[in-house]
Parts: C-alpha cells; sequence; structure tokens
C-alpha cells in the first residue's frame, strides 16, 4: 500500500518544463533551467573594482537585495542609480545572488559608473503572481525612501533607471507604469532598459495562469500585455530602450510592445535588436555581448 500511495505521488499533474513540475501530491519540483549559473556570495571583483553587498529590504517578507557599488566603501558624488528586476526563468527562478547577475551588474556599474541594486523578490508558483509584482514594487518605494545608508550615501535617487530581462521585463514594465500612476515621493526615473521582455499573446499561457490564478493568463491582463492597462501612458521614465534579440521566440512580443509605446506613450523610444539568442548577454562574452552592454551604457550616460 505504502508504495502504491508513493507511485501515486510521483506522477506529474502538470509539466511545465524546463521550469517546474507539480506532482499529484501538489509538489511543486523546480528544475535546473541553465547548468552554469549558481550563487556567488557578495564580494570585491578583482578585474574591475566593483563591491557587492547584501540588504534586506523588508524582514516581514524576507525580501533583499544586492547593491553594486563602483569601487569599495564608493564616497564620491552621488551616481545614478541602476534597479535591476532579475528574469531567469519565467518567474519562478533567478537571483540577485547568482554568477549571471552578478557579472552583468558587475560589468555595467563598472562602465557606466552608476550605483545598482538588484530586488530578489519571492519566487512562483511558490508564491503565486501578483507577488513578485508587489515584491518589487514595495521594493522600489523603499529605495525611494532612502532608508538605506548605502544608497542615501551614494545614489542620486532623481536619476534611477531601471533595467530588467525577459520576466524581470516584464515585472519592471509594471512597476514602472505603477510608479508613474501612483507617484514615487523622493524620486524620479529617467529610464527604462527593457531586455528581451516577456509578454503574453492571444492564446492562453498556461503555465502563467497557474501561477497567478486570478489571470486569465490572456492578452487581456494587463501584466501580460502592457497595452491592456489604462494607465500606460502614465508609465514613468522619460526615455526607454526596447532590445529585442532574432532567434529568440519572444522577440514578436518585445516589437508589439516598442510598437505600443511609441502610439500610447510620450517617452523617447529606442529599439535595438541583436542576431542572438534571448537574454545571450547575461551567458556568453562575445562581439555581439560587448556591442549591446555599450548600447546599454550609452543609454544610461546620455544628458
Amino acid at each position: 500500500m505504502d508504495a502504491d500511495r508513493d507511485s501515486s505521488a510521483d506522477e506529474i499533474l502538470h509539466d511545465f518544463r524546463p521550469f517546474f513540475v507539480v506532482h499529484k501530491d501538489g509538489r511543486v519540483e523546480k528544475l535546473k533551467i541553465i547548468d552554469h549559473v549558481r550563487p556567488l556570495p557578495p564580494s570585491v571583483d578583482p578585474a574591475t573594482g566593483v563591491e557587492s553587498l547584501d540588504v534586506v529590504v523588508s524582514p516581514s517578507t524576507g525580501v533583499s537585495a544586492r547593491i553594486f557599488l563602483p569601487k569599495v566603501g564608493y564616497d564620491g558624488p552621488k551616481l545614478p542609480l541602476l534597479v535591476h528586476i532579475h528574469g531567469g526563468g519565467g518567474f519562478c527562478a533567478g537571483s540577485p545572488f547568482d554568477t549571471a547577475t552578478h557579472g552583468f551588474l558587475t560589468t555595467i556599474v563598472s562602465k557606466a559608473n552608476v550605483v545598482a541594486i538588484s530586488v530578489d523578490y519571492r519566487l512562483a508558483p511558490e508564491h503565486p503572481l501578483p507577488i513578485a509584482y508587489e515584491d518589487s514594487f514595495e521594493a522600489l518605494k523603499w529605495i525611494a525612501s532612502a532608508q538605506d545608508p548605502t544608497l542615501a550615501r551614494c545614489a542620486d535617487l532623481r536619476r534611477i533607471f531601471m533595467v530588467g530581462e525577459s520576466a524581470g521585463a516584464n515585472i519592471m514594465v509594471h512597476v514602472a507604469i505603477r510608479a508613474g500612476a501612483t507617484g514615487l515621493p523622493g524620486a524620479k526615473i529617467v529610464g527604462l532598459l527593457v531586455m528581451h521582455p516577456f509578454f503574453g499573446g492571444k492564446e492562453v499561457d498556461k503555465m502563467y495562469k497557474f501561477m497567478s490564478p486570478m489571470s486569465s493568463g490572456m492578452d487581456d491582463d494587463p501584466k501580460l500585455n502592457p497595452g491592456a492597462d489604462p494607465d500606460l501612458e502614465k508609465m514613468a521614465g522619460e526615455r526607454a530602450l526596447v532590445c529585442v534579440a532574432s532567434r529568440d521566440w519572444l522577440k514578436p512580443r518585445g516589437i508589439t510592445l516598442y510598437e505600443t509605446l511609441r502610439a500610447r506613450w510620450g517617452g523617447k523610444l529606442a529599439l535595438v535588436e541583436t542576431d542572438e539568442d534571448h537574454c545571450f548577454y547575461m551567458f556568453k562574452k562575445n562581439d555581439k555581448a560587448d556591442e549591446l552592454i555599450a548600447k546599454m551604457v550609452d543609454f544610461i550616460s546620455q544628458q
């Protein structure tokens, strides 16, 4: 009897490979999406001198973040702040503390001479959506409130840029719309870097619907389709760079976002397409990655 129960419990009820599977007993089994990505402690990068340190954003929820400074104990003039919302696997994987995020932000901080902070929102499906959106927006408000002494000392909160890739770009766009609609006292978002964004289509996204039980999983949900958001015109920021990859199945959704923003949002827009794969610049070191990162640095450095 025990063997029968164990066998039944191991049956897969929902199969959302390569992200996770849900067993018949309700157990969620997360799958390792990218083999070479691993946790990395805060450190001083020997090549660039960039220092990283971890902070708690909300003791009640456990949300934390990693701050990146251009050099150890930076105490010069206040620098623009880059707020990063990570992707990494369909709202259910990724972290500010992994090698991919750490390497990317170390590079950007060094080349653009900015302060950066990456938010560790709670992951689905253990924490159903929209928890990731709420965590990220609350983190942005916490950042704007200058409660953290390192950010208060080093970051110019009137020059905030936001960047997100894949699912993180989805969350970032929602957060920017919400910040524009409700206000962000004490802070100003200047620009948005929307990297290979994940949004929905006309057919039901069954995995998203599983992770977000209140969503239709279709493009009538503003979180899957910003064009359905009545506050899109209010999105914070003066300019945005939308980046897509030619070999990415999400490319059409990025193009749709760009066209929707061009039609309805008053900020300055640019579109960059690279003949590469989804979020390649997070994992590859090649000329195309260098070129895309240079465009991101130029975007942040514009006056």
